[in-house]
């Protein structure tokens, strides 16, 4: 499955968010608000997970949470 959001639809972005949060937690805590706000940013279109996945690992790195 292709996750860009050129090769998606919105409810496609959302399927996948779900799945990826069902997953996690499974064995971690639940995702700060921050984190879920980014997310739904995949969701709408607006950015891509890569760009998500790299400012939630930033924000980590800084120790924000």
């Amino acid at each position: 499955m292709k996750y860009l959001i050129k090769d998606t639809t919105p409810e496609e972005r959302q399927i996948i968010v779900e799945k990826a949060l069902a997953i996690s937690l499974a064995d971690a805590k639940v995702p700060s608000k921050e984190a879920l706000e980014l997310v739904y940013e995949y969701i709408d279109g607006k950015k891509e997970l890569e760009e998500i996945q790299k400012e939630i690992i930033e924000k980590y790195k800084k120790g924000e949470e």
